[in-house]
């Protein structure tokens, strides 16, 4: 079934999307937003681990959609729900942390200030941190972004301050401030993209705790409630949920025409437009062109050089705890039972290593000082262990009494990823969906580089931690890969032989094709990516805007 022809179609309602959706709607276009899944409403965001954490509420079971992926290259690949955010309208943002970082001047030319190195992918972006400078402070007043400017080290330039003060933190923030500035170095409060305040006719954050896998009841923070919602207030915007695009269809000069997806009804449908936005994560996305095939595409849709799903780059990532007993410290620390859920620092000073480092390449990253998760049953697990080391019976349990009475205090690692001939996206025609498509092949074969990185901040985070002379630490996640933080299937850059897209995300080869998601980096930067995302969507819509207001 054919439908009418609108102005805009776009695929995908998160991070990339909603701010595409917002300025076209606004500027008097006709946009139909299309989302693979639910339209959710905040009565369906309960603190339930089971449901959100361990069932298909954000991202499917890997019998239904699967993305098959080896983490080796000597593996095979699995089914797995890796590289999956969530299934629903506002996308990822839906169930993030809402930890918000800026990326640097340096991350933009990275190739020129740090140099290449063998086996990586490492170019410059083909705009500056200057440009996108005001499409951070336009992302952080939409979104609602809770934040103090403090100098450091690596603080990257600024022309507002936050819209909105910090969220309340736990005293225990100034103890590691404390505890850092012995140790020569400026740790800072994280920025979070959770409302502070009432703001903008959202209510503030009623501070749960449960904000990493979990929506948020109050609409406290994401796109849904903020960006979707003023998108769907001018009347210009529809959003279609259980709508999965199958393919991007072209017409004889090679011109995106249509988006055919299958609706909640099952029934296949044609969505003519005049010009096609695809927003479904650098995976998805990449997923989607490569499946887009036809006699004048017939390796993908925009993949005439070969480039699509290439240069997939993550996140790097490390984790070690530091466990403080609340009754022995009662008399020390008495604030250490303070039950505020948020410790909000940050470290940054090894954003890019001294050359006395010795790294094989000096682009490292942040680290994130946090409590870890309450979720119990993740806890639970986590602490029986596994093969010779589990626990079970009476020690379980007084593992878990013990658990009760301890803080644990945890940093996490976003370190540079880089992109690597062996890191990408395909399509295996052998695995299929429950939807009949061919499902995302992920291979990953990091960087040895990426890995001295890891360990070098790891060094750094641990000292902090034991410095702080907690009751027990241990490193907890070593030489890991984030793959929601994920990006570079399809990179902008100058060259249309070696990217898929411009320096405004429309595609080289089909020029009615933008694709706004993660998949535009050109690298992976040592921060959290959905800030960034949503400012260059809000960058790339203003220059379309413009564009298409001339024609």
């Amino acid at each position: 079934m054919a439908l009418p022809q609108v102005e805009i179609c776009i695929v995908g309602s998160g991070a990339g999307g909603a701010p595409m959706a917002l300025e076209l709607g606004k500027a008097g276009f006709q946009v139909v937003v299309l989302e693979k899944g639910p339209d959710y409403k905040l009565t369906d965001y309960v603190h339930d681990e089971i449901l959100n954490s361990r069932r298909d509420f954000f991202q499917p079971f890997p019998w239904d959609e699967p993305h098959l992926i080896r983490y080796h290259k000597q593996d095979e690949y699995e089914r797995s729900n890796a590289g999956w955010l969530a299934s629903c309208v506002g996308g990822g943002t839906v169930h993030m942390s809402g930890l918000f970082y800026r990326m640097k001047p340096i991350d933009f030319r990275l190739k020129s200030e740090l140099g290449g190195l063998p086996g990586a992918n490492i170019v410059d972006w083909p705009i500056s941190y200057e440009e996108l400078s005001p499409y951070y402070d336009r992302a952080e007043e939409e979104l609602g972004v809770s934040g103090v400017a403090t100098p450091h080290p690596f603080a990257e330039p600024r022309r507002k301050p936050f819209p909105l003060p910090p969220t309340d933190e736990h005293p225990m923030a100034k103890e590691i401030d404390r505890v850092a500035a012995t140790l020569g170095y400026h740790t800072f409060p994280t920025a979070r993209g959770i409302v502070s305040r009432p703001y903008h006719g959202r209510p503030a954050c009623t501070y749960c705790a449960m904000c990493g896998s979990y929506g948020c009841e109050v609409g406290a923070k994401g796109v849904q409630t903020s960006i979707i919602a003023g998108a769907r207030a001018t009347g210009h915007v529809e959003i279609r949920p259980h709508c999965m695009a199958r393919s991007i269809e072209v017409d004889g000069k090679g011109r995106a025409k249509s988006v055919v997806y299958e609706g909640a009804d099952g029934k296949i449908v044609e969505q003519p437009a005049k010009l096609v936005i695809v927003s479904c994560t650098a995976i998805e996305s990449a997923r989607l062109l490569l499946n887009s095939k036809s006699s004048r595409f017939p390796n993908g849709l925009a993949n005439g050089n070969g480039q699509v799903g290439r240069n997939l780059v993550f996140s790097s990532f490390g984790k070690s705890h530091a466990h403080f007993r609340i009754k022995a410290r009662k008399a020390s620390w008495p604030w250490l039972a303070d039950r505020a859920p948020f410790v909000n620092r940050s470290l940054q000073d090894f954003y890019v290593a001294p050359p006395e480092a010795k790294l094989p390449y000096r682009k490292a990253g942040t680290l994130g000082y946090l409590w870890t998760h309450p979720n119990p049953i993740f806890a639970a697990i986590d602490m029986a262990g596994d093969g010779k080391h589990r626990m079970f019976g009476k020690m379980l349990k007084d593992k878990l009494r013990e658990y009760g009475d301890t803080k644990i205090l945890e940093y996490e690692i976003y370190a540079e990823f880089l992109p690597t001939d062996g890191t990408k996206v395909e399509v295996d025609p052998a695995t299929h969906d429950k939807y009949g498509l061919p499902a995302a092949k992920i291979s990953i074969d990091r960087h040895p580089a990426d890995l001295a990185a890891i360990e070098y901040l790891m060094d750094k985070g641990d000292a902090l931690l034991k410095a702080m002379k907690p009751d027990h630490f241990f490193r907890h996640t070593v030489r890991g890969t984030t793959t929601i933080l994920q990006g570079g299937t399809c990179r902008m850059g100058k060259d249309p032989a070696t990217s898929v897209l411009d320096k405004d995300c429309r595609s080289h080869e089909v020029d009615n094709l933008y694709v706004v998601d993660g998949s535009f980096l050109p690298s992976s930067g040592g921060i959290p990516l959905t800030l960034t995302i949503v400012a260059n969507s809000f960058r790339v819509a203003d220059a379309l805007v413009r564009k298409l207001k001339r024609t």
